[in-house]
């Protein structure tokens, strides 16, 4: 799972820069308030999804041993 591991954080990284981009363009108030809440409902939506392939491969781990 290292390498889901690796493009996890490769869209995190790209969802900031995204960000810090939003940031620097912003010509108003409303506009980093716009950014930051673009922001956070990407970022929620891949740490979930991260989250569900993680649990995954617990069951799948999981399901390879035996009860004691």
């Amino acid at each position: 799972m290292a390498n889901s591991s690796g493009s996890y954080i490769r869209a995190v990284a790209g969802i900031h820069r995204k960000y810090q981009v939003a940031l620097k363009r912003a010509k108003s108030r409303q506009s980093v308030l716009n950014a930051y809440w673009k922001h956070k409902k990407e970022s929620e939506l891949l740490l979930a999804k991260h989250l569900r392939d993680e649990m995954v491969e617990v069951k799948r781990i999981k399901g390879k041993m035996e009860y004691r």
